[in-house]
């Protein structure tokens, strides 16, 4: 067996369509108004917050007499206020590779404002299995032993399988389809697979939260706070309220901004 290590790789964000936002400025009278944000993410979040108010600039709306401006200073009153919802438009694409199954059956789980396209080892054949290994077992000989003797037979079993149903000589896709499925359902669900991830940033600010703490499962409380680490500096105004505790070895982050 191999053992492995969550990996998250950001893949995409939200992007701004330039000539669209500037259609909208013109259309309600602001054709030169400019933000400092770091991102479109959070220029995506500070446009969407003031078209609520019509709040671009003192005077637009007849009832607001002065704005805040800068990014950071809006979208900090926007958390401050809980007012979640204008933050929900902008979305992070990850890939989580290596992570055991154990992970992704908790992942999905948060269904709100996330999307997900997972491995499927109905069609990926398993040869090889790879692990994470939970610190409990790893700071243990003993379960060390137990735990890659285990992982070694299964994979034995799949080699063995493979071999038994002749599934390298199969012409057909269909039917390797059918005994890769078979097969799957010895595998463990610490195996390592990947999933594909995106989130709206309210949903993730929530999640972070949640999967960090420490009553979290191990494997996911490192993954998320390894997604916290990836993000914290390229969206310092939508996730720099965070305080980080390190609790059992991992980080907790914790804001008091909770469910914005």
């Amino acid at each position: 067996m191999r053992v492995t290590q969550p990996k998250v790789i950001l893949v995409g964000e939200t992007r701004i369509i330039e000539d669209g936002l500037q259609d909208y400025l013109q259309h309600i009278g602001v054709p030169h108004w400019e933000t400092d944000a770091p991102s479109d993410v959070e220029r995506l979040s500070e446009v969407f917050g003031r078209l609520c108010y019509r709040s671009f600039e003192p005077g637009l709306n007849p009832n607001v007499t002065r704005v805040r401006e800068g990014n950071a200073k809006y979208l900090g009153h926007v958390l401050e206020v809980g007012h979640g919802s204008v933050i929900e438009h902008a979305v992070l694409n990850f890939i989580f590779a290596d992570v055991s199954r154990v992970v992704t059956h908790e992942l999905v789980r948060h269904r709100a404002g996330t999307a997900v396209s997972q491995e499927s080892l109905r069609f990926v054949r398993l040869e090889g299995l790879s692990a994470y290994v939970p610190t409990h077992i790893r700071e243990s000989e003993e379960g060390m032993e137990v735990f890659v003797k285990t992982m070694e037979q299964l994979e034995a079993v799949q080699r063995e399988l493979a071999k038994l149903f002749q599934i390298d000589q199969e012409k057909s896709f269909d039917r390797k389809k059918k005994l890769t499925s078979a097969f799957r359902r010895v595998a463990p669900d610490g195996v390592a697979t990947s999933i594909g991830w995106s989130c709206n940033v309210r949903a993730l600010r929530h999640i972070i939260e949640m999967r960090t703490a420490p009553d979290a499962e191990e494997e996911i409380r490192l993954l998320f706070g390894m997604v916290y680490d990836t993000i914290k500096d390229r969206y310092p105004n939508l996730f720099g309220d965070y305080e980080v505790e390190v609790v059992d070895g991992l980080p907790w982050m914790k804001t008091r901004y909770k469910k914005v």
